[in-house]
């Protein structure tokens, strides 16, 4: 009796897999969705806005906020925030303009700036980490410690009139194609890179996650916490005092009134650009993109020429109302662990 013959193996089907955008990527995406559906819609509109120097003159309107909204970032992945970027900035350029009124040299009155702002940051970071004040409250105090500093120094506007200073303000780097940035473009995009390799490539950048994803779980894991919360600060306070140098390069002059609200746009910037207010999720880039969405808005605004600022405003408030919605969403259709 012979057996039966083998039946052939079934062939296994193979499912095509879907490849699926992670969902930390999904608002700087949408950042960029809206960045070139501005534009488009301001270069379908109006003659010359599609222009290379038009694009160009978005990062040198804004290099100073780009500079300033990369270090908010660090604060707000940490699930931080702070309040005193625009008196910062704003005391920056009473020092810059009053040390050189008063003789100091270019180099010096730079590194008295930049020391001057990290030392804010740093006493902030103290108080939010060793003493337990909330952020908001530590950089409040800030915020009107830096503006009243201004005060002191002049009530009066300042003109900055030193040679080095402005033969930085007027210099110009020719691009291909008849476009040209300033030297502050530069400087922020150098800022640009560096955040970002020092956020995703380094020790201190993935506990700058940790810290925003669960606190209590990276101290656990043996996660120098306090340095890093203190160190965010630092970097914030550091970038405000650069963001307030451009800006002096940008007016050429120091006035205790400069960047009244700033510190709203640099929050607004980088939720715009995707990094989530609780911490732990947020991309350097995102906020650069954030910039240039509010600057496309006010572009958008002068070329009309028959709308007030403020609608500037009212967009940008629609704009945040949106991203944190989106944020919103994106949390809860993560899966629980």
């Amino acid at each position: 009796m012979t057996a039966p013959p083998l039946a052939p193996p079934k062939e296994k089907t193979r499912t095509p897999r879907t490849t699926r955008v992670p969902s930390r990527f999904l608002p700087v995406i949408a950042t960029f969705v809206v960045f070139v559906v501005t534009f488009g819609a301001g270069s379908v509109r109006y003659d010359g806005f599609a222009s290379g120097q038009v694009v160009a003159n978005l990062f040198i309107d804004n290099a100073h906020l780009i500079v300033v909204a990369v270090g908010m970032t660090f604060v707000i992945l940490t699930g931080g925030i702070d309040l005193s970027v625009g008196s910062v900035v704003a005391l920056s350029t009473m020092i810059a303009a009053a040390g050189l009124q008063a003789g100091w040299p270019a180099w010096f009155v730079v590194i008295a700036v930049l020391a001057t702002g990290s030392a804010l940051g740093f006493g902030m970071g103290v108080m939010v980490h060793r003493y337990g004040v909330q952020p908001f409250i530590a950089t409040l105090a800030g915020m009107f410690l830096a503006r009243g500093l201004c005060f002191v120094i002049s009530v009066e506007s300042i003109s900055i009139k030193e040679n080095t200073f402005r033969d930085i303000a007027t210099g110009s780097i020719e691009l291909p194609g008849g476009v040209a940035i300033t030297y502050a473009v530069v400087i922020a995009m150098v800022v640009v890179a560096v955040a970002a390799y020092v956020l995703h490539l380094t020790r201190f950048g993935r506990t700058v996650y940790a810290v925003g994803g669960s606190e209590s779980s990276a101290t656990l894991m043996g996660l120098r916490t306090g340095r890093v919360k203190i160190g965010v600060y630092v970097i914030s306070g550091f970038c405000s005092a650069l963001g307030g140098l451009l800006f002096s390069f940008y007016m050429l002059s120091g006035y205790s009134l400069h960047a009244v609200g700033m510190e709203l746009d640099a929050i607004a910037a980088v939720v715009v650009g995707g990094t989530l207010l609780a911490g732990g999720v947020g991309y350097v880039v995102g906020s650069v993109f954030g910039v240039l969405v509010l600057g496309t808005v006010q572009t958008l605004i002068s070329f009309e020429g028959t709308l007030s600022s403020w609608w500037t405003k009212i967009v940008i408030g629609v704009l945040l109302l949106a991203f944190i919605a989106l944020q919103r969403l994106i949390v809860r259709r993560q899966p629980v662990p």
